[in-house]
């Protein structure tokens, strides 16, 4: 058993609002909070119509107005699109907010395309080979301020404020190890390097003030239901996104397809599946099965899933039948 979290996109289902999609994400949160869930994490985008969390900070605030107990954060921000300064303010106001609750999860990525990664107005380059100096200068905006310190995070100095690298390839992993980072690969997207960077996390892994022994997190996208068919039905919907995503074809988050069979190629959807393969579709036994073994071949110490679920209605009861499983370990 290890404890399960949530990674949300606020996701902008076709037909609704994005005001609507907030509050999706609010009832999800107050439910995985009820059921036991350890995390609720939202992740930096920007420019796609099917994903309203861009602002990120602005959003977990929502969630933590809405909640009490379970823990809030990001999964992550995108630290090359923003100065140090601004996200420690950022977190420190939340910190302030809700005490003892919340991650900073960093991701080097720009969580977008080129051109809007540009009009983001940072150099996308430089802030990418500044990644490593930006988290030790944001630990250092974390910390009690010096005498004399000129410049200043206000809220953020002496905020306790865990912070934790995220990654898709093995940079992250070394960076991580290096640091004492708590460790989070994106296995639900890039699954090809998941068990070289959790292996290099854990070899190179250097304890530190922050973490005393390597904490990995691995993630995997979900649809929990009833029986396998009605999972897989409302699985399409992230197929299709995935799809839509390699054909450059921007929308909000599709609706669920009886047959997919007319809506890919053969190779999009071999591509699909190789990119999905550690997704747990299926109903509770099926899905047991699934994230047992990738919890056991992992050595995972947290999974964090991504439900993309069109309906609202069938993402809450996917929240629950997670939260049935025999691999999940209730947080209180």
């Amino acid at each position: 058993m290890v404890p399960f979290s949530i990674l949300d996109l606020s996701p902008v289902a076709e037909g609704s609002t994005i005001r609507q999609s907030f509050d999706g994400s609010k009832r999800m949160a107050q439910k995985a909070e009820e059921l036991g869930y350890n995390r609720f994490w939202l992740a930096e985008h920007h420019g796609m119509p099917g994903v309203a969390s861009a602002a990120t900070s602005v959003v977990i605030g929502h969630i933590g107005a809405a909640t009490s107990r379970i823990r809030i954060g990001s999964g992550g921000v995108m630290l090359p699109n923003h100065s140090p300064l601004v996200i420690a303010e950022q977190f420190g106001t939340l910190e302030a907010l809700f005490p003892g609750r919340v991650d900073l999860g960093l991701g080097r990525a720009p969580g977008t395309d080129m051109r809007t990664a540009q009009a983001l107005r940072r150099n996308m380059e430089a802030g990418a080979q500044s990644f490593p100096n930006d988290i030790v200068e944001l630990q250092h905006l974390f910390s009690p301020a010096d005498e004399g310190q000129i410049i200043l995070a206000v809220p953020g100095h002496g905020a306790s404020v865990p912070i934790w690298l995220l990654g898709s390839s093995l940079y992250s992993a070394h960076l991580a190890g290096m640091l004492g980072l708590p460790y989070a690969f994106a296995s639900h997207f890039a699954p090809e390097s998941l068990f070289d960077a959790i292996g290099i996390y854990r070899d190179r892994f250097t304890p530190s003030a922050t973490l005393d022994k390597p904490y990995v997190m691995v993630g995997a996208m979900g649809a929990v239901a009833d029986t396998d068919e009605e999972a897989q039905f409302h699985f399409t919907s992230a197929q299709q996104q995935f799809v839509n995503l390699r054909r450059n074809v921007r929308g909000p988050f599709p609706r669920p397809r009886n047959d997919m069979d007319d809506f890919w190629t053969p190779m999009e959807k071999m591509n699909v599946e190789n990119t999905l393969r550690y997704a747990v579709v299926g109903s509770p036994e099926t899905a047991e099965k699934k994230l047992s073994q990738f919890i056991k071949d992992t050595g995972a110490d947290e999974v964090i899933i991504s439900m993309p679920i069109h309906d609202i209605e069938a993402r809450l009861k996917s929240v629950e039948l997670f939260a049935t499983l025999p691999s999940f370990q209730k947080v209180s």
